[in-house]
C-alpha cells in the first residue's frame, strides 16, 4: 500500500507540473507568472508542457548574478525550506525523472550486485554541484552550466518533444546535443541494472537535499530496545542502506519501503513527534 500511494504522487506529480498541453502541440515553452515558481524535483524549465521552472536553473541564475538579489535569497530559501522538511523526500517522492529510472529498473533483467566501494561514487553528485552549479555561474563561465553541459533531462523533457513538432531544429543541434543525448542513454542503460544511477552519482539538486536528511523534520527513527538486527530493512532498501544504523542516511529518498520492520522498531518521526511504527506506516 505504501509503494502504490507513493507511485501515485509520482505519476500526479509528474504529469501536473508538465499540463501545458499547447506546449506540446504547438512546440512552444509556457512563459507566463508560473515560471517564476520552482517545483522541489528535477523538472526541465525548457520542456515545453512545463508550468514552473528547475530549481538547479534558478539557483544557477542566481549565482551568475542574472536574476535579482531577492530571487536569489528565495530559491536559497525554497532549497532550505525543502531540505528542512523532508531531506531527500523531494527526490523519492516528486521527480519525474527519479519515477523514470524507477520504472526503467523493473525491466525484468539481471541486476548488478551493491558493494560497498561504489559508495565512493556517490561522491560524484557533490563535484557535480560545487563545479557546475556553484563555481561556473559564479565565474561567469556559464550561466546555466549544469543544464548546458550535463543535464540529460533537458534532452528528454524539451529537445525530444520540440523536434516531434518541430523537426528543423534538428539541424542547430551541435555537440552538446549529442553529447548528452549520449549520457542519457547511457543512464537509462545503467538504470536497467542500478537503482536510480543519476540520482546517486550526478543530481547535484539531490546533493543539495542530502546535507538535510540528518536533520529533517520528516525522519526516520530506530527503537533500539526493540530492532534485533535482522537487517530486513536494509534488504528491502534498493539503496542498501543499512537503515537500522543509519535510518537517516544521506542517500535515503524517503521511499518508506524500509518500514515494514517484523518488530516494529522502525517507524517515521516528523515534527519532532513519532506518528507511525512499522507495518502501520
Amino acid at each position: 500500500m505504501r509503494n502504490i500511494s507513493r507511485r501515485a504522487v509520482q505519476f500526479i506529480t509528474a504529469i501536473g507540473i508538465n499540463s501545458y498541453f499547447i506546449g506540446f502541440i504547438e512546440g512552444t515553452i509556457y512563459r507566463g507568472g508560473l515560471k517564476n515558481i520552482c517545483f522541489p524535483g528535477l523538472n526541465c524549465s525548457s520542456c515545453p508542457g512545463a508550468w514552473g521552472s528547475c530549481p538547479l536553473a534558478l539557483l544557477q541564475t542566481g549565482i551568475a548574478g542574472t536574476a535579482r538579489p531577492q530571487f536569489t535569497f528565495f530559491i536559497f530559501g525554497f532549497l532550505v525550506m525543502m531540505g528542512i522538511i523532508g531531506g531527500r523526500l523531494a527526490c523519492g517522492w516528486f521527480c519525474p525523472f527519479g519515477l523514470l529510472q524507477e520504472l526503467i529498473y523493473k525491466i525484468p533483467l539481471p541486476k548488478l550486485a551493491w558493494k560497498p566501494e561504489f559508495r565512493r561514487l556517490e561522491c560524484l553528485k557533490y563535484v557535480v554541484l560545487v563545479v557546475f552549479v556553484i563555481l561556473l555561474p559564479l565565474l561567469g563561465l556559464g550561466t546555466t552550466a549544469f543544464c548546458q553541459y550535463i543535464c540529460p533531462v533537458e534532452v528528454l523533457e524539451a529537445y525530444f518533444p520540440l523536434m516531434v513538432v518541430k523537426p528543423s531544429i534538428m539541424a542547430t543541434l551541435g555537440f552538446l546535443f549529442r553529447w548528452k543525448l549520449v549520457l542519457l542513454i547511457g543512464i537509462i542503460l545503467l538504470a536497467i541494472v542500478i537503482f536510480k544511477p543519476f540520482c546517486r552519482f550526478l543530481c547535484p539538486l539531490g546533493a543539495i537535499y542530502s546535507l538535510f536528511n540528518p536533520i529533517s523534520l520528516y525522519r526516520y527513527e530506530v527503537d533500539d530496545n526493540q530492532c534485533i538486527e535482522c537487517t530486513i530493512c536494509q534488504a528491502e532498501c534498493k539503496l542498501d542502506i543499512p537503515v537500522h544504523e543509519e535510518p537517516n542516511h544521506r542517500e535515503c529518498m524517503r521511499c518508506n519501503e524500509c518500514l515494514g520492520c517484523p518488530t516494529g522498531a522502525l517507524g517515521v518521526k516528523h515534527y519532532g513527534k513519532k506518528t507511525s511504527r512499522g507495518l502501520e506506516s
